[in-house]
């Protein structure tokens, strides 16, 4: 048996464990909720108002045939098995919820008029349960369909909107309650973040990090429409606070380094009001930060996290002194940026680091260094701590000092008791 062979004898064997691990969970949970006197319902008020369209039951269908080809759609192994494991996790745990919180669906469904439509309806009805609402897996399926699909080259916006509409199928259909499609969605990314594609390759740190905020966008949205369902309108404002979670964890997913600041390093109005809680909560974080005063790593290079007014004075900023913000959440003090020689080369926090954009600015410094007049004096800072600058600080004194990579670290490990090099990093610095 060939390679080839054994990569489609493997993804048959993955396909048969999640279907056959699906049939049996799907419907003992069915059984189960068959046999109570009484399994609830949970409507909320504006779902009276989704409109029935029964054409959409055509997509909705579409989520078995993904289920029988994504499989084979995997480029590795590690794909296939990381898929593998998504899928058997949101299935299980979908029937436990099933069991432990049963519910049923609620609205009565209209007739559909379309024979095509109906054809489709009269099959889901041969082997449906009004039962296994939440989470949706049609939902959780969906996003894990994605994981595998957005890779293709060919077809992927028609995809990604085919699958956006078996989404909104569950609705449409009278298939699922809204809650139904909110757990759903919440136990997808759960199940991103307890199975992680490559998770040690820096090069998706980004992803890891974007499946975070997602799942809390989708959490504060499940939050917002109960809050509204039982006190008030008052509490859809919390859509916009999930609005703005997803969105950063969209930029982060893309490495959008300048989704706040512009190039010049000034962030816009009108996105200081839009992301007003997430620059809050940075303001809030860089005055409680522990690390405030500039280390020396080089004669003249500092690093250090966004100084404030008390550590410029300390740095004696002047027309002499070069600054590079790496900052991508909070502007540079209009006092730096008006009396240094400013330039903003931003990352995201915590985030991975772009090789060519990283070669750029260490080369950037190195040449300043050279150049730097006797009283000058470079300070290279990040926002709250020393991550960022640090993994620049070693890049430029390697660069300097010509060092080997290990020497380096060690270096800035003793000026720097508490850089905190993570294992992202070093892989990153390894590679670069």
């Amino acid at each position: 048996m060939d390679e080839k062979q054994l990569k489609i004898k493997q993804k048959v064997s993955a396909l048969a464990l999640c279907s056959v691990t699906f049939m049996i969970v799907y419907n003992i949970a069915a059984w189960y909720a068959s046999k109570l006197y009484y399994v609830p319902s949970f409507v909320l008020d504006f779902e009276k108002h989704i409109p029935f369209i029964s054409w959409s039951i055509i997509p909705y269908m579409s989520s078995g045939i993904f289920f029988c080809l994504v499989f084979f759609f995997c480029k590795d192994n590690e794909q296939l098995e990381i898929l593998t494991k998504r899928i058997l996790f949101v299935t299980i745990v979908a029937g436990l919820c099933f069991v432990v919180f049963p519910l049923r669906f609620n609205l009565p469904k209209p007739p559909s008029n379309d024979i095509i439509s109906n054809c489709f309806f009269q099959f889901l009805k041969m082997f449906d349960s009004p039962f296994n609402q939440s989470p949706s897996l049609h939902m959780a399926y969906a996003f894990i369909f994605w994981t595998i699909l957005r890779n293709l080259k060919k077809w992927r916006l028609f995809l990604m909107i085919w699958l956006i509409l078996l989404g909104i199928s569950t609705l449409t259909t009278f298939q699922h309650h809204f809650i139904d499609v909110i757990t759903g969605a919440i136990l997808a990314h759960i199940s991103f973040i307890v199975f992680p594609y490559s998770k040690n390759d820096f090069r998706y740190r980004n992803f890891h990090i974007a499946n975070y905020y997602f799942l809390c966008g989708w959490i504060v949205i499940f939050i917002s429409v109960l809050l509204n369902q039982f006190f008030g309108n008052i509490w859809l404002i919390l859509l916009w606070l999930a609005m703005m979670i997803i969105l950063i964890g969209y930029h982060y997913q893309n490495n959008n380094i300048y989704f706040l600041k512009n190039r010049n390093g000034n962030i816009p109005r009108f996105k200081k009001v839009f992301y007003f809680p997430y620059l809050l909560i940075y303001k809030l974080f860089w005055k409680l930060r522990r690390n405030k005063y500039p280390i020396e790593i080089l004669p003249s290079i500092y690093i250090s996290s966004r100084p404030n007014i008390e550590e410029t004075k300390f740095l004696n900023i002047d027309e002499n002194s070069i600054v590079y913000d790496l900052s991508a959440e909070m502007e540079e003090l209009n006092r730096i940026r008006n009396q240094s020689n400013y330039h903003f080369y931003p990352f995201l926090d915590i985030g991975t680091f772009d090789i060519d954009e990283t070669r750029k600015l260490v080369n950037h410094i190195s040449d300043d260094y050279i150049r730097l007049p006797k009283n000058g004096k470079i300070l290279i800072h990040c926002t709250m701590g020393y991550t960022r600058s640090t993994v620049i600080a070693i890049l430029v004194m390697r660069k300097i000092l010509s060092l080997p990579l290990d020497e380096a670290i060690t270096k800035i490990k003793n000026i720097n008791k508490n850089a905190v090099i993570h294992t992202y990093l070093q892989d990153f610095l390894k590679k670069f």
